[in-house]
């Protein structure tokens, strides 16, 4: 059975034409949704993954309607694969799992993406250690300064709100609670 997914990021578009195409491409059922490419929990495409069953193929217009970058789209066809199903793109002949070059091309780039992210790895790891050397301090710096620190805490010790001391120095209450913690 061929099962589509149509996807538009925005509510001004429409994924019309996409289910058009997929209709005609011969899918049985096509599941519609209007969400980002980046967002990776997509609550339409996880109900189309899991009505999946063995021999089945998922089809969509163009592999970005499945995913925004390499890692999502080689997790997604790697959960679609697991219901024993395949993966077509209409518009881009390497992305089909459904033959041997299409299974060929997507193995290239799951080695390409999985090298590339530990080189990022890495060559962040390395920065990360030569900015500690130069003594640059990691993290997110201190919402309040030592003095402001100070008052604050001396306040909260004379009995006031840590609400309104927090309005004071514009910055959220949970900073001064947090401050009441660490004293």
């Amino acid at each position: 059975m061929k099962i589509g997914y149509a996807r538009v990021s925005t509510d001004g578009q429409s994924v019309d034409a996409q289910v058009a195409e997929l209709k005609a491409a011969g899918c049985d059922k096509v599941f519609k949704e209007t969400a980002s490419g980046a967002k990776t929990d997509r609550t339409q495409l996880r109900k189309a993954i899991a009505s999946l069953g063995a021999d089945d193929v998922l089809l969509v217009t163009r592999h970005d309607r499945l995913a925004r970058s390499t890692r999502d789209l080689l997790n997604t066809i790697d959960a679609i694969a697991k219901a024993g199903a395949g993966f077509k793109s209409l518009r881009d002949a390497w992305a089909d799992t459904t033959t041997a070059h299409g299974r060929l091309m997507l193995t290239v780039l799951g080695g390409l993406a999985e090298f590339e992210r530990e080189l990022i790895l890495a060559r962040t790891s390395e920065g990360r250690a030569r900015a500690k050397a130069r003594g640059v301090k990691m993290g997110r710096g201190f919402a309040l300064t030592p003095e402001q620190r100070r008052q604050a805490l001396a306040r909260l010790d004379a009995g006031e709100a840590s609400r309104e001391i927090a309005r004071t120095f514009n910055v959220a209450h949970t900073t001064i609670g947090r401050l009441a913690r660490t004293a």
